[in-house]
């Protein structure tokens, strides 16, 4: 393995555990997705900024916010790496305002409110949710069984497209069309159909990258799942890696992941494992691996599929989270 790819997994590693030790009582499915958000931008987890940072959370958010379900654990790892975490509420909470004023109130607004607050927008953030609340409605046209409130994340992070609307949807509709053929869950090819309208290339060649991917990984003697785990294969497929390789370093991410504390048969399953190595693979492939900078184009529409595919792990934990 190479040297910053080893030295990402020991980050996560590192990441994971301090989260663990510092919030107890969190969905475990949860420290290993914020463990990335550190491993991404080459940090380790640090209780303290952690703590502040919940504190922070706390005095400006009631107890019965939607900030403080779920959705708690990501918000205070996405603020505790900012050097300004006071202001960051502050910008989240203004989002999560205009957010309410177009969709219903739930944990997936507080969710994008956050991934919109790491994010220099394009476009002034009332046009941006008033463009998402359009996309969402097309997308519910399209598959109104399929298309629920979790989807306002994604409809929002779409509205960062430099695509106009209809193009969005084509070419959504078309890679689930293709994806369909291959995967048999339609939330999740719907999830990942969304991740890759973000990013750049023709739908043949976006789709037919994530089969590659899938199909490497099962001839290399790996396994990965067919529900939340594929929008983040969308998000490694979309970015610009040959695929043989992209195979191989996976293969070693899983190998070093089985080693560790927390990975056992027992804990994890080999599919989630395969997963967690996806999400570090696609933050050491990032052509820029910090959201807060400016971006634009090609490399504005990768973080926003990583981050949409954050999302997907996040929202089905909130799912089970709510049916239990």
């Amino acid at each position: 393995m190479k040297d910053s790819l080893q030295k990402r997994c020991n980050d996560f590693i590192a990441s994971r555990d301090v989260l663990k030790r510092t919030f107890r009582m969190e969905h475990s499915a949860l420290y290993p997705v914020c463990a990335n958000i550190f491993a991404a931008r080459g940090q380790v987890a640090n209780a303290d900024k952690l703590l502040r940072c919940r504190d922070i959370l706390k005095n400006n958010t009631g107890i019965f916010s939607n900030f403080r379900g779920t959705v708690r654990l990501p918000v205070l790892s996405m603020l505790s790496i900012s050097p300004l975490p006071e202001e960051k509420t502050a910008q989240m909470l203004e989002y999560y305002r205009l957010l309410k004023e177009h969709f219903f109130t739930s944990e997936y607004l507080a969710l994008v409110a956050m991934l919109l607050s790491g994010l220099s927008l394009p476009h002034p953030a009332e046009e941006v949710v008033a463009r998402g609340r359009e996309i969402y409605s097309m997308m519910k046209k399209e598959h109104p069984f399929l298309t629920s409130s979790e989807d306002s994340v994604f409809a929002v992070l779409l509205a960062l497209s430099e695509k106009d609307d209809y193009a969005l949807i084509a070419d959504m509709e078309d890679c689930y069309d293709r994806l369909k053929a291959h995967f048999s869950s339609g939330n999740s090819v719907q999830a990942s159909s969304h991740v890759l309208a973000l990013a750049e290339g023709s739908t043949l060649e976006k789709s037919a990258r994530v089969i590659a991917l899938f199909d490497g990984i099962r001839n290399a003697g790996g396994k990965y799942g067919k529900q939340q785990e594929l929008a983040v294969l969308a998000a490694l497929a979309a970015l610009p890696v040959e695929i043989g390789p992209a195979v191989q370093d996976l293969m070693e991410v899983d190998a070093f992941l089985a080693g560790q504390k927390g990975y056992s048969l027992w804990s994890v399953d080999r599919r989630t494992r395969m997963m967690h190595a996806a999400m570090i693979l696609s933050s050491e492939y990032s052509p820029h691996t910090a959201p807060e900078a400016a971006m634009l184009g090609s490399t504005m529409a990768i973080i926003a599929a990583q981050q949409a595919a954050m999302c997907t792990v996040i929202t089905c934990t909130a799912s089970s989270s709510a049916s239990h």
